[in-house]
């Protein structure tokens, strides 16, 4: 017995000598292996983010320990730019390594990072302040309602304290973003005005709630129903709460409210950023960063338009299908489509509840259809719900929030109910490819899941290229193995992709050719026959999240060019399911990396 505790006690030795190694090298300055410098910065990366933290879900049980549950991310232009002088020494470490001695998976993660990497330096060094931090899809104004509504749990009684704590630091949040302004300011960089008139109606739309109204106190109402606490101990929640929203949280709403008021003569009279300072080059870095590709404006604007044509073309093919008498712009058309009651839902008060239980209908029979398709399925469900009211005026028609890495929260599909014309019939299956099964869904929850990959390439990069890409892809998949039920829903399909390029035409025409909004409005409307409420939204969210809309269509080619390229190399030997898991395998990649993962996949294919 003595021996044998002998030797346990040599073993638990060995195993904290181990252990103690290993975390020596994990934080050192230059740890031995790169995927453990890279996870370093990582972790250190979640454990500066609380609500990271929080939305990863996996550190919840710890909470009472670190406390995360009860803080906010309050960033300073001290800690901006201490990012900098990180990310200076992030690239001197990753180039320091020899990449020759890398493995096959390590030389990617190399490039991935570095290329990631010198994006950020460059931003910060050129165009340090040219955002638009308060706009009327983004900004803490919204951002921190949204994440206390739909990401902050509330299992329990502690829970629902720190939901509480974490509100009270609502105005510390805002009072940090104001310092920002100011700094914009002094380089005379303000929004557009039609930014400052939603975002002034949207604070004072926050500002007036009363209680009932307010989506803090709605969904906090909602939760603590559900957990097992007394009602006095419910009560007393609510009150704090109520107090908290009308002393902290409105506070810093009326700071910024305030600001925008004093400057609202300021307010940039142009659209395009191409009017800020060094505007050109900074819209040829968003769109190096959000397409990873080398084109230019012209270029990406060139493609747009020969997009536009082409699938113009398909859709008028199919009218005459139709029996319709193509006799007007394909805008036009669509637009009367539409209209045409026959694909619109009835106006009635359960209108939404109605569209949510289709949507989710879909999703279910999308599930099933793709299931030839693909050598593996995400483990974690995907669920539609409807946008948040406070922010659906002004949101996309649809957006994906992405599961818990622990499993305890599902994929969601959020659709945008808010104007009835938004949701025409023919339309809903393409946006559940989108954004659910095949698309945003299966990439964003494979990625997560796949053990196989590093935390860095898990978690640690996201563009757009790729996530987009593969999204827009999966619409024309579902057509291509007949996952539309007829002519209508394939014209829903093209809609989208002509909406896609024409995102090319008119992100471009903004902000490299000087177009104005109404311009690039007018445009839309003719060539996609969308909702006036629909354009208006999307062309607004272009002019403030310049160069991301120009990701999609970019990535979908480049995805559709590799698998015609792998199609006219290997014959036979081709095999859609085998290409659908080498693109996604891999997580999420820039668009030079995922030509190289492809070309060397034929290379090997066609030697064999």
């Amino acid at each position: 017995m003595q021996r044998t505790l002998k030797y346990f006690g040599y073993l638990i030795f060995i195993i904290l000598v181990v252990s103690s190694l290993y975390l020596m090298n994990l934080f050192s300055k230059k740890p031995y292996s790169l995927d453990h410098f890279l996870a370093k910065e990582l972790i250190v990366g979640v454990f500066d983010s609380p609500e990271y933290m929080t939305y990863l879900g996996i550190f919840d049980d710890f909470s009472p320990i670190l406390g995360h549950n009860q803080e906010l991310s309050i960033s300073s232009l001290e800690d901006d730019e201490k990012n900098y002088r990180d990310n200076l020494q992030r690239l001197d470490t990753l180039k320091s390594y020899k990449v020759n001695k890398l493995s096959s998976n390590q030389k990617i993660t190399h490039k991935i990072a570095v290329f990631d990497t010198e994006l950020d330096i460059e931003r910060f060094e050129r165009f340090r302040y040219h955002s638009y931090p308060f706009n009327q899809i983004s900004g803490n104004h919204l951002n921190l309602v949204e994440f206390m509504t739909d990401t902050h749990p509330i299992r329990n009684g502690r829970e629902a304290e720190d939901y509480i704590a974490r509100v009270k630091i609502f105005d510390d949040a805002l009072k940090a973003n104001l310092i920002w302004l100011e700094e914009q300011k002094k380089l005379g960089i303000f929004a557009p005005r039609f930014v400052f008139d939603h975002v002034i109606g949207q604070l004072r739309e926050l500002i007036g709630y009363e209680d009932s109204e307010n989506p803090l106190m709605q969904i906090f109402i909602k939760k603590i129903s559900e957990i097992d606490i007394s009602e006095a101990e419910k009560n007393i929640l609510l009150q704090d709460l109520s107090t908290t929203i009308e002393t902290e949280v409105k506070l810093g709403f009326k700071l910024i409210l305030e600001f925008m008021l004093e400057n609202y003569e300021n307010a940039n009279l142009h659209h395009g950023i191409w009017s800020l300072p060094e505007g050109d080059d900074f819209y040829n870095l968003r769109l190096k960063s959000y397409t990873t590709t080398d084109y230019s404006a012209e270029e990406i604007h060139q493609i747009g338009l020969e997009e536009v044509a082409r699938i113009g073309n398909r859709m008028k093919e199919i009218f005459v299908e139709l029996g319709y008498e193509v006799n007007k712009p394909i805008g036009e058309m669509m637009n009367d489509l539409n209209e045409d009651p026959r694909f619109l839902y009835e106006d009635t008060p359960d209108r939404k509840e109605i569209v949510i239980r289709d949507y989710n209908q879909m999703v279910k029979e999308a599930e099933q259809d793709v299931r030839p398709y693909f050598e593996e399925f995400p483990k974690s469900p995907v669920e539609v719900r409807a946008v948040p009211e406070y922010s659906e005026k002004t949101a996309a028609g649809g957006y994906y929030q992405s599961p818990s890495l622990d499993g305890s929260r599902p994929g969601v599909f959020y659709a945008n109910l808010y104007d009835i014309k938004q949701t025409p019939k023919f339309g809903m299956r393409t946006l559940t490819f989108h954004e659910a099964v095949p698309g945003h869904h299966f990439q964003i929850a494979l990625n997560l899941e796949n053990e196989d990959l590093t935390l860095y390439r898990r978690l640690g990069y996201r563009t757009s290229a790729f996530t987009e890409g593969w999204a827009l892809y999966s619409e024309q998949l579902a057509v291509e193995v007949g996952m539309t039920k007829d002519w209508y829903d394939e014209l829903g399909v093209l809609q989208s992709e002509m909406f896609r390029a024409n995102r090319l035409v008119v992100d471009t025409g903004l902000h490299y050719k000087k177009w104005t909004r109404e311009r690039a409005m007018e445009y839309m409307k003719k060539t996609t026959g969308m909702s006036d409420t629909e354009v208006r939204v999307e062309i607004e969210r272009y002019i403030v999240w310049p160069a991301q809309a120009t990701s999609y269509k970019m990535g979908m080619l480049k995805i559709l060019e590799l698998r015609d390229r792998a199609i006219n190399k290997m014959g036979d030997k081709f095999d859609l399911k085998k290409f659908h898991y080498l693109v996604l395998n891999q997580g999420i990649v820039p668009l030079f990396i995922l030509e190289d993962l492809i070309d060397e996949w034929i290379k090997a294919e066609v030697s064999d």
